[in-house]
C-alpha cells in the first residue's frame, strides 16, 4: 500500500477525529506555506495545529503523505469558492465572471495556494497534473454546457479550456499574489477577462464573416 493510500484510509470516522485531521491540513498549509516543503518539518505542523507528534502518524504516513493531501484539500476549497459564487440562473458569461470573482478573492485571501502548488509540481507531480487537470474539466464542462445552449461557439472543447484556466492562473498571480494598493478589485479584473471571452467565444453569425 502506497502512502497515498494509506492517508486515506485513515480518514477519520467521529467528529474529533475530523476537527483533528482539519487542523493537521490548516497546520500544514501554514507551514508549507511558509517554509516550503523541504524545510518544513512534521513536528512543526504539530506544533501549529497544538497535536502531539503520534496523533500525526494517526492520519498521515510521512511529511509527503500530508503534502499529496494538502494539494487534494486546497484544489478542493477552490472548486468549492467557484461553485459557491454559481447560481443556476447565471448565463455563461456571468458563470465564468463569478467563478474568475472567486477565485481571484480566494488566492488573495489564501496566498500560499500558489506556493503549495507550484511546489507540487517536483515534490508530488502526480498530484501537480490531478490539480490542473481537474480544474480544466470543470471548465470544459461549463463550456460545453454553455455550447449547447447556444451561448457559446460549437467548436469549443479542451483547447479553449485550457487557455480559460490558464488566463484565470496568471491573473491570480498577478493581482492576488503580487497585488498593489492601485490594482482594481476582484470584480473589475473579472469583469475585463470577461469581455475577451465573451469576443473570442461567442457564436459565430453570418456578419463575423466566419472569423476565428
Amino acid at each position: 500500500m502506497d502512502e497515498t493510500q494509506t492517508a486515506e484510509a485513515n480518514v477519520p470516522r467521529t467528529e474529533r477525529g475530523r476537527k483533528t485531521l482539519r487542523k493537521l491540513l490548516d497546520a500544514a498549509r501554514e507551514e508549507f506555506g511558509e517554509n516550503g516543503f523541504h524545510d518544513a518539518s512534521i513536528s512543526a505542523i504539530t506544533r501549529r495545529a497544538k497535536v502531539a507528534l503520534g496523533t500525526f502518524y494517526t492520519y498521515y504516513p510521512s511529511k509527503d503523505a500530508i503534502f499529496r493531501a494538502l494539494v487534494s484539500d486546497m484544489s478542493e476549497a477552490v472548486k468549492q469558492a467557484a461553485r459557491h459564487s454559481i447560481t443556476n440562473d447565471m448565463d455563461a458569461w456571468s458563470t465564468e465572471r463569478a467563478a474568475l470573482q472567486a477565485f481571484l478573492e480566494f488566492a488573495g485571501k489564501h496566498k500560499e495556494v500558489y506556493r503549495i502548488i507550484d511546489e507540487a509540481e517536483f515534490v508530488a507531480p502526480d498530484s501537480y497534473r490531478g490539480h490542473y487537470e481537474s480544474i480544466a474539466d470543470r471548465i470544459a464542462g461549463r463550456l460545453g454546457k454553455a455550447a449547447e445552449a447556444g451561448e457559446m461557439r460549437d467548436d469549443i472543447g479542451e483547447t479553449e479550456a485550457w487557455a480559460v484556466m490558464g488566463m484565470n492562473v496568471f491573473l491570480g498571480l498577478r493581482y492576488a499574489i503580487w497585488a498593489t494598493e492601485n490594482d482594481p478589485d476582484a470584480g473589475v479584473l473579472a469583469a475585463r477577462a470577461n469581455r475577451l471571452l465573451e469576443r473570442g467565444l461567442r457564436p459565430v453569425s453570418s456578419g463575423d464573416g466566419g472569423a476565428v
